[in-house]
């Protein structure tokens, strides 16, 4: 039997703590375990590849045929998608679909979508090139830096830090009310949960994590990520403000039901959600973070390494998914089947997107979509591309729901 599916014997309510740090606990050691094991060290109709040779080459999965991709959207009713494998040197990108539904605007190379989320990961790589440079620390409570008019007095604030807010720890809601309403900016914000005490996913944490890089550098977030991302990786189609040549390139989202909404042009820099991008841009990025490169080792291996153990704030049990997953800084670690991964998720309702790496192999898959259905496809395609297997994510990400 799993012990991480059993039920604690402790009687509720009186022992719910002991059963939370028992369960930290094993998961924890899982992820040791896995750390210290570390498992597993173009044509049109087939995708786009580059290869250089190979020091060591190992397995690398069979070129899946463009149809192939092609019938995944239709069945999962997403308009357009961009995807990138990438194995060791070896890249292979697909462009598959429509930017827009009813239209024969092709998806391309240069076609741009919303990261969503993703761009979190973008805005923790930020945090932890500044902290390499000394401008903060990841344990410094982060009203120590500036104050944040929007948190309500509520004395357990003072305890927040950076850490917490990359490893979605803080005990804020993933939104006070949603971002894209006028007055959300400086609406107020309240703790739902003691902070350090359970996970709890939150763009509020993000922001209040964003505004202090503001405040510490005297830069905006656009500024910051085009000096320490898009220009030393030369990912020249991302940023997170919205600008003039999006507009020939920009893709519709879609809804649930396959119908198209409006374009946002994102005025304002927010690295819990504007990131617009290429899947081609991005898995430069990807690859930069899953290798360490423009960060000390140190700041390496926190990307590497549990913060904590994802245990979610709403449930008092463990299910098998929860026991394979731990959240580290600015990403979520998974001990799949394959070996561990990284892996996170992007969804501004009508665009999601998704990615899993694994730094031993160094292999990863990235997709961009604009469909709010997006997120059906990786429990799909991860077996293609990394062989059949357990991969955990997914599962997780539907218990969070």
């Amino acid at each position: 039997m799993n012990p991480a599916s059993q039920t604690c014997p402790i009687p509720r309510g009186a022992a719910s703590s002991v059963c939370r740090v028992s369960a930290r606990l094993f998961r924890v050691l899982c992820w040791v375990c896995w750390l210290l094991v570390g498992i597993g060290a173009g044509s049109s109709c087939y995708g786009q590849r580059v290869s250089r040779p190979q020091s060591n080459p190992r397995r690398v999965a069979s070129t899946v045929p463009q149809h192939v991709l092609t019938e995944a959207l239709r069945q999962a009713n997403v308009p357009g998608m961009q995807l990138v494998y990438t194995h060791g040197p070896t890249v292979t990108s697909y462009n598959v679909g429509v930017r827009k539904a009813g239209t024969s605007q092709l998806v391309t190379a240069a076609s741009t979508f919303q990261a969503a989320s993703l761009g979190k990961v973008v805005l923790a790589y930020i945090t932890l090139r500044l902290r390499d440079r000394g401008l903060l620390t990841l344990d410094t409570p982060l009203l120590r830096y500036c104050p944040y008019p929007r948190l309500q007095q509520d004395p357990r604030a003072q305890a927040i830090t950076a850490r917490m807010a990359l490893a979605h720890s803080t005990g804020l809601p993933n939104w006070a009310e949603s971002p894209l309403s006028p007055n959300w900016s400086a609406s107020p914000l309240a703790l739902r949960y003691t902070p350090d005490s359970c996970w709890n996913y939150s763009g509020e944490g993000y922001v209040w994590l964003q505004k202090v890089l503001e405040h510490l550098t005297g830069k905006s977030l656009e500024t910051l990520a085009q000096e320490e991302v898009f220009q030393p990786l030369h990912m020249a189609h991302s940023s997170f403000v919205w600008h003039a040549a999006f507009s020939t390139t920009a893709c519709t989202g879609h809804d649930e039901k396959g119908q198209p909404t409006t374009i946002q042009q994102f005025s304002q820099p927010y690295g819990a959600y504007s990131l617009l991008t290429t899947a081609t841009d991005y898995a430069i990025f990807l690859q930069a973070l899953t290798t360490g490169r423009g960060l000390q080792p140190a700041s390496y291996q926190v990307v590497r390494t549990p913060s904590n153990s994802a245990s979610r704030c709403r449930s008092t049990s463990l299910s098998p998914a929860d026991a394979a997953v731990a959240w580290a800084c600015g990403v979520g670690l998974v001990a799949t089947s394959h070996g561990p991964a990284l892996w996170h998720w992007g969804n501004n309702g009508d665009f999601q997107g998704f990615f899993m790496a694994f730094p031993d192999t160094k292999e990863s898959l990235l997709l961009l979509t604009n469909s709010a259905n997006g997120l059906r496809l990786p429990e799909r395609l991860l077996p293609l591309f990394f062989g059949p297997g357990q991969y955990w994510a997914m599962q997780w990400l539907a218990e969070e729901k």
